[in-house]
């Protein structure tokens, strides 16, 4: 299971009762970017990329179902994000077929995935067709000595342990609210609404109702002024964040740690770009005291490992974690996983045991070429206010890139640029803005 699934899901679990950069004005030294985006660029209006819904059947059925359409998909207000981008760049490209396209858009992984891994893989693969090694069904929760792994790797120090680990996703109920740092990834909005926690979109303040948009700005260093959160159930929040980069410090997690056991709310903090943290601030939640009692921790092997196409992810359910009347959230957590999800692909499972492996981990320089590319790109982003970034980027540079509008109303005037590619696209891409902003 993927972390994106995991994160659109993460959404039928409980009662009411109680994971790029920004180029923003005003950044600073003390804003702590990292390597798998650059920062966006700010404009004075972006509304040039509104996704559009799929259109409506031309012609009348003949037969229609008694089945009443869920009618919170009618609240999304358009198409997911990142198919809207592809769209745009593949009609950019029948426009222009002669020029070479550079997609520093929707941050998919371009390097590829070391041996080592994929000979696991493979390895697999090929036991699945000898009795000896073939295996149908596994454990729901992820294999036994990939959570292991994982536990030893990431979380050696801070009290989890495998049996907190699932290699898997997790569902909230509809009767919550929510709270989404500002800007944030779109899945966490877009599922909330799916899943029937929201209220409809007032146009008017471009927002969804019953959700808690936290803004953050490069005023704030991108982390919100929580004495101006409301009470909340759920929290999600990414560091380092995804779009702006920013990666929460020390002291913020404590913050956003002791606001949640004072509201008795659950944190979903996401963490699946914390490999590329080279400060000290947190890799995970729940090096922060008391995490353990409030959060839940998603990550991935995604953007770490390449596993775009691969999928694989886990979630982290401390034992400590109760709901309300003291039931084990981890308990509840494991009871869907039973009941809707027979356990992530043993080929993937095999791959992510190898990433993990001493060889597998002394392969992954490309943190370092990562943080590399990005400063490249910084480098090369001027500060200059422009009106229509998004397009006049794709149309005077052939460079694909994401409007900030796209990821909540704290994006409006930015758009995102993704450090995910070949580093000489990446030093192209760098070339052509100080050409057309020199």
């Amino acid at each position: 299971m993927s972390l994106t699934a995991a994160i659109q899901s993460v959404s039928a679990l409980v009662s009411s009762a109680k994971s790029s950069s920004f180029l923003g004005q005003g950044v600073g030294p003390e804003t702590r970017f990292t390597s798998f985006s650059m920062p966006l660029l700010p404009s004075r209006k972006l509304s040039i990329c509104k996704c559009v819904s799929a259109a409506p059947p031309t012609e009348q059925t003949a037969h229609k179902t008694k089945v009443a359409r869920n009618a919170n998909m009618a609240k999304l207000q358009a198409g997911y994000l990142f198919p809207e981008i592809a769209r745009r760049r593949s009609a950019h490209i029948s426009k222009y077929p002669d020029a070479k396209v550079i997609s520093l858009g929707i941050g998919d992984t371009t390097e590829p995935i070391p041996e080592v891994i994929t000979s696991a893989m493979a390895l697999r693969a090929k036991e699945l067709s000898t009795f000896e090694g073939y295996s149908g069904y596994g454990a729901e929760q992820g294999e036994k000595k990939l959570r292991a792994a994982i536990a030893s790797t990431y979380y050696k120090d801070v009290g989890i342990e495998e049996n907190d680990i699932f290699v898997s996703y997790l569902l909230f109920g509809a009767n919550v609210k929510i709270a989404v740092q500002d800007p944030s990834y779109p899945a966490y909005v877009d599922s909330s609404v799916i899943m029937g926690q929201t209220g409809l979109y007032q146009k008017d303040v471009e927002k969804f109702g019953n959700i808690e948009y936290m803004r953050c700005t490069p005023d704030n260093g991108f982390f919100p002024d929580l004495s101006n959160v409301s009470e909340t159930d759920v929290i999600y929040f990414c560091s380092p964040n995804n779009p702006t980069g920013s990666a929460a410090s020390r002291d913020q997690l404590t913050k956003l740690v002791n606001f949640a056991r004072a509201n008795g709310s659950i944190i979903v903090y996401d963490s699946a770009y914390s490999m590329y943290i080279s400060d000290d601030s947190p890799r995970s939640i729940f090096e922060i005291p008391g995490a353990k009692e409030v959060a839940i921790e998603t990550s991935s092997f995604s953007k770490f490992a390449g596993f775009t196409g691969v999928r694989l992810g886990w979630t982290v359910v401390p034992k400590e974690l109760v709901f309300s009347d003291g039931f084990p959230v981890a308990r509840d957590f494991n009871r869907i996983v039973c009941t809707c999800f027979n356990g992530a692909s043993n080929i993937a499972q095999a791959g992510g045991l190898a990433c993990l492996s001493e060889e597998g981990l002394k392969l992954y320089g490309l943190q370092r070429v990562r943080r590399t590319e990005r400063a490249v790109c910084v480098g090369a982003l001027p500060g200059q206010e422009l009106v229509d970034v998004f397009a006049e980027i794709l149309e005077k540079t052939h460079l694909v890139t994401t409007p900030g509008s796209g990821f909540g109303p704290g994006g409006e005037g930015f758009v995102r640029v993704s450090a995910f590619g070949h580093r000489e696209n990446v030093l192209e891409a760098c070339r052509r803005l100080k050409q057309l902003y020199q």
